[in-house]
């Protein structure tokens, strides 16, 4: 009831800092400029689009500017940095006769009327920011959003569900009609998007749950113990997200499975304890005795296994980025939970309910008939069978290797991929790519100079240099840096002579075009300048190959003057991103393995039953990973949890069946007789747990949001795959790894077992 009542409290929530690896060189960079770097990095731009004509139109002016008024007032907007045609900081020039002229875009005592309309055409033009604020159709018209993650008065956290829902409902309910066209893209728009698609998780969450009772009651015929079994899980989840609450965490996009797995973990383990109880009760055993029975056999094995279940989220803890290390931390104490409401409180509670008749009876008839099926899988423990098994999964593996060549990191695909192709964000991002110059995703290279230094020539000739050989990289716009402004300032200033159309030398001519350059292309001091790139998107070759142009660049022209360094902007920010899940993502696997394997060898004592369960695993992640690259996906913040998860939740499978085969073993049984036994009452329930869980997370292939049900696709193959695995080539793998002695039968100890 406590852990229930502090379980209400929790909030979606999302950040853009836990959303990056602070500790990342580039990352650290950028926070240190964030103040510069703001307005470049976590933005969101509201487009107003004309349908029925151009931006130079009256009423269309007076919606852009009720939209900019509205967007000014909502919080967690850096004010100062707003641009669009209606902000004062958004201004034309020229030279003309009498000298340089400049005004802001909407001329003064602007009114609507025709001479007014001409003279904001004309500035429009003058201005240069068609193709950046303006549309290249003049269709459209867009208000730059730079956002503030934190209150500056209050310190608070900038709520992203509450400011997504605000664009909603104050700008596109309050704007968009058969005249006017909304779109809103950016950081914050994607986390809304996100929360959005994950309210309805609950529903998901539902049907699991009657999907999963249903098959607990077709497979033990017992009410009774499959209403226990839920509410042991349930408690489980309870407890987990009421412990989370405590922590201070919430409920982000990516953890918000975890409950979901919670449950599945505790259904899985569950399952042994009615198959058990069950089987002791046939026996003659009490139903406190049934309880105790199950108990001492599933104790120990259950314990590792959901040891091994925390390793596995535990690892996720070495990518230091902030929503995986919180998705290892809830995962991790969901695991912790399950040991006391499984192995604890569920045989308590099967003490006094027992299990019914038609349970006790269903188990006779399944003791009594071991269908065809089984038979062929029990066949896996005879010395042909596990060769030929062996020699498959050996093709397996060969064919993953092969398949997940190429697996990439980072996104692959346009827009946001974590959200449906066809979903309103993604058509709003397609719509500014087509129609703008300048597109959402911005790579910042840092030109770092003494203070004042970045009107040294140098440090703008190299800007040139940089852009000459960025722009020759696919995938890249345009480029924009103060040197592109001292070129068109030179030149404006001596009538546009063709001659000036050059850098100078001259710090007094380039202090000149300094002073008409805008200030978001200069930074604080002139210490820090920012060295714009606009790409066509975000994908993983684009990005890394823009790292490695600019640190390659930045080795041959760094000097005492000046320093590029990274990294800014939405797209160098993931670039940053993906590197860091690059190093970590073999680290985290091999970490994972090499603890689950410890684990087993403290239970087992023997490398080669180590490697009987571990083998099967691996070609499971291998095969995952095979599966991602045929359906597109590269590994990322959203993705890469997905093969722990698989290996930490497989694992139960092989040490369910290994205990129990060994019991057999130790009791006298040769191998394959033993397998056989192990088949009929473990083996069955092991595939009823894979089929089970995989059935539950099949559920969210319906869900809005992509990666959800990407997700759902691949722990349904992984569960599946672990299942088999376990059943048929870990049997194979023991009659070809186990030493003789332990195979074959010993008369002189030979006992019967249930």
């Amino acid at each position: 009831l406590w852990l229930g009542w502090a379980a209400l409290g929790l909030r979606p929530d999302a950040s853009f800092e836990k959303m990056i690896p602070v500790h990342h060189p580039a990352i650290a960079n950028y926070l240190t400029h964030e103040d510069n770097l703001r307005g470049l990095s976590n933005v969101v731009r509201v487009v107003v689009e004309n349908r029925k004509g151009d931006i130079f139109d009256p009423a269309f002016q007076e919606v852009l500017r009720k939209v900019n008024d509205e967007v000014f007032y909502i919080p967690g907007v850096d004010r100062a940095g707003m641009r669009s045609l209606w902000t004062p900081n958004v201004m034309w020039g020229e030279v003309t006769a009498e000298g340089f002229e400049a005004g802001p875009v909407i001329p003064d005592g602007y009114d609507g009327s025709p001479q007014a309309i001409t003279q904001l055409r004309s500035n429009v033009f003058r201005s240069g920011e068609v193709g950046t604020l303006v549309a290249n159709d003049l269709r459209s018209a867009l208000v730059l959003v730079p956002l503030m993650e934190r209150d500056p008065d209050t310190g608070q956290r900038l709520d992203y569900g509450r400011f997504a829902t605000d664009l909603e409902e104050k700008i596109r309910a309050r704007y968009e009609n058969e005249g006017v066209s909304i779109r809103i893209v950016g950081f914050a728009k994607v986390i809304g998007e996100l929360i959005d698609g994950a309210l309805p998780i609950l529903g998901y969450f539902l049907l699991t749950l009657v999907l999963t009772a249903a098959l607990l009651l077709w497979y033990s015929r017992c009410l009774r113990s499959t209403l226990t079994t839920l509410a042991c899980c349930l408690i489980a989840v309870v407890w987990q997200l009421g412990i989370v609450r405590l922590l201070g965490f919430g409920l982000d996009p990516y953890s918000i499975l975890v409950p979901f797995l919670t449950f599945a973990i505790g259904i899985s383990h569950a399952v042994q304890n009615i198959n058990t109880t069950a089987n002791a009760v046939l026996d003659g055993a009490d139903k406190v005795e049934a309880a105790r029975r199950s108990f001492r056999t599933l104790f120990v094995a259950g314990t590792v296994a959901l040891l091994c279940d925390a390793v596995g989220f535990a690892t996720l803890l070495v990518i230091r980025i902030g929503v995986i290390q919180e998705l290892a931390i809830s995962a991790s104490i969901g695991v912790a939970v399950i040991i006391f409401s499984k192995m604890f409180l569920l045989p308590v509670l099967m003490s006094w309910t027992g299990v019914s008749p038609a349970a006790v009876r269903h188990a006779r008839r399944r003791r009594a008939h071991l269908p065809w099926l089984w038979q062929q899988v029990a066949r896996c423990a005879q010395p042909r069978p596990a060769l030929v098994v062996t020699l498959a999964g050996a093709a397996l593996l060969a064919l993953g290797h092969w398949g997940a060549r190429d697996l990439q990191i980072g996104d692959l695909d346009p827009g946001a991929p974590e959200l449906r192709t066809d979903s309103r964000y993604n058509r709003d991002a397609a719509y500014l790519v087509e129609h703008y110059a300048t597109s959402t995703d911005v790579f910042v290279v840092m030109a770092e100079t003494p203070p004042q230094g970045c009107r040294d020539y140098q440090v703008l000739a190299g800007m040139d240099l940089l852009a000459a050989e960025l722009e020759r990289i696919p995938g890249v716009q345009r480029t924009m840096s103060m040197s592109d402004f001292a070129y068109r300032v030179l030149a404006a200033n001596n009538e546009g002579n063709l001659k000036w159309h050059a850098i100078s030398r001259n710090k007094y001519a380039l202090g000149g075009a300094f002073q008409k350059t805008p200030k978001e292309y200069i930074g604080n001091g002139c210490a820090m300048t920012p060295f714009v790139v606009y790409l066509n998107d975000h994908k993983a070759a684009t990005l890394s190959a823009l790292m490695g142009t600019v640190r390659d660049f930045a080795a041959r022209h760094d000097s005492d003057k000046v320093r590029f360094t990274l990294v800014g902007g939405n797209a160098g920010i993931e670039a940053a991103t993906n590197e860091v899940i690059r190093d970590a993502d073999h680290t985290m696997l091999m970490l994972v393995y090499a603890i689950v394997a410890l684990l087993l060898l403290l239970e087992f004592r023997s490398l080669r039953v180590t490697l009987c369960i571990v083998l099967p695993l691996y070609i499971t992640s291998v095969l995952g990973e095979a599966i991602m690259a045929w359906m597109g996906l590269g590994v990322k913040v959203a993705t890469l949890p997905v093969i722990a998860l698989g290996v930490g939740i497989g694992v139960d499978y092989g040490i369910y069946i290994y205990n129990r085969l060994q019991s057999y073993l130790d009791h006298g049984h040769p191998l394959a007789e033993a397998y056989l036994l192990t088949v009929s009452t473990t083996g069955r329930a092991v595939a009823f747990t894979g089929l089970t869980l995989a059935v539950g997370v099949l559920t969210w292939i319906g869900s809005a949001i992509k990666f959800q049900a990407d997700m759902g696709l691949l722990l349904t193959f992984m569960f599946l795959w672990n299942m088999v695995g376990a059943l048929v080539l870990l049997p194979a793998l023991a009659r070809l790894l186990l030493p003789a002695t332990k195979i074959a039968s010993n008369p002189t100890t030979k006992e019967k077992m249930p």
